[in-house]
């Protein structure tokens, strides 16, 4: 069936992220390193306890970012063989619309990958497709009144021990992707048949690279704006780019890092370096220029310098964005912490301090 079928959908045009569902090594511990290093309020479990077989998830919140670790609990199941493979990892980025069945039905006459049929459960509609790598979308629609703390299958979890230190982390700004040599082009016309997505912006390997690594990359998002997925690919370079190293150390494709918007990010930062969370540094010359590059700016460049935060201007305004390290040993996912200030932009001014910051922990990592 033709594209038109996708963007007429009303379903897919209401899209916005629900949550993301990482698959873990433990997901008890992983809970509780969110709460404990960025912040998040524990919410949810499901296990055996809740009639859940085989595995066991935990939900924490921070304001509308919500995230499901989830973990095999006994050996040759799915979910270990995943993070055997991967690490762990985004393996669902959920969307939530006002009708599941119709966003699945849509989707899958575009070409989506179907998963599973549209199921309801108290109230709560879901149905999954694929997409690049082992990821998928879970399409959410949840009834007016329908209950509980968090899905079917969940019931109320709280950790008395410590509340937790807010960062002031808001929602999922965009969720970043890679996929292999080639592939950007097939993934980013996938999104724009099955989902209706349209591109944003486009940067090349002129535009994204360093003396060593390039990539490529387009952002697509969804009919209203409130989902927005970039798309990464290598592009040829002297040394092993950030994206090889990614596909290779993950094992193939799969979402790279998650950009998390804050309405603060100088006190952001400075509660995330509190809690122990590792960020890159930005070579100090970026800031002896920066006001010739982006303008009149609200904050204080010398604080900006002090946490190694950077900013770009686009039109509209500003941006500012930090990056965390990987998350775990694997050099894989990170957290990307940004601040809109009128801006749109993806940091464009910024890839060239951004890269030779990254270029800098490959080389430590002896992956450059």
């Amino acid at each position: 069936m033709s594209t038109t079928t996708s963007r007429a959908s009303s379903a897919l045009a209401a899209l916005e992220f629900d949550h993301l569902e990482l698959w873990v090594g433990n997901a008890k511990q992983a809970a509780h390193y969110y709460c404990t290093a960025f912040g998040f309020e524990p919410v949810a479990y499901a296990g055996p306890e809740t009639g859940v077989k085989g595995r066991a998830s935990y939900v924490v919140r921070q304001n509308e970012l919500v995230l499901v670790l989830t973990s095999a609990i006994a050996s040759g199941d799915p979910i270990g063989a995943h993070v055997e493979r991967h690490g762990d990892g985004v393996r669902d980025v959920a969307l939530r619309t006002p009708d599941a069945r119709e966003a699945f039905h849509a989707a899958v006459a575009g070409g989506a990958v179907a998963i599973a049929e549209p199921v309801e459960r108290e109230g709560v509609v879901t149905a999954v497709v694929g997409t690049y790598g082992d990821a998928v979308h879970t399409f959410v629609e949840r009834r007016p009144g329908a209950g509980g703390p968090w899905l079917p299958g969940y019931r109320a979890w709280t950790n008395a021990a410590r509340a937790p230190h807010r960062v002031g982390l808001l929602r999922i700004d965009h969720c970043v992707g890679n996929v292999g040599w080639n592939e950007m082009d097939r993934w980013c016309d996938y999104y724009a048949r099955a989902f209706g997505f349209s591109q944003l912006i486009g940067f090349d390997d002129k535009d994204i690279s360093t003396e060593y690594t390039a990539l490529r990359s387009k952002v697509m998002q969804s009919p209203s704006g409130a989902v927005k997925m970039p798309i990464n690919e290598p592009a040829e370079g002297l040394k092993k780019s950030q994206i090889e190293e990614y596909l290779e150390f993950y094992g193939g494709a799969g979402v790279q890092h998650v950009a998390i918007a804050t309405g603060d990010i100088v006190e952001t930062v400075r509660a995330l370096r509190a809690n122990g969370v590792e960020l890159l540094e930005t070579p100090g010359s970026y800031y002896d220029t920066l006001g010739e590059r982006v303008g009149a700016i609200e904050e204080d460049v010398a604080i900006l310098r002090e946490l190694d935060i950077l900013v770009d201007r686009d039109d509209r305004g500003y941006m500012l964005q930090i990056f965390t390290k990987p998350l775990q040993d694997r050099p894989t996912l990170f957290f990307e912490i940004i601040q809109r200030r009128g801006s749109l932009s993806f940091g464009k001014g910024n890839f060239k301090a951004l890269f030779v910051s990254i270029e800098q922990e490959q080389a430590k990592r002896g992956n450059l």
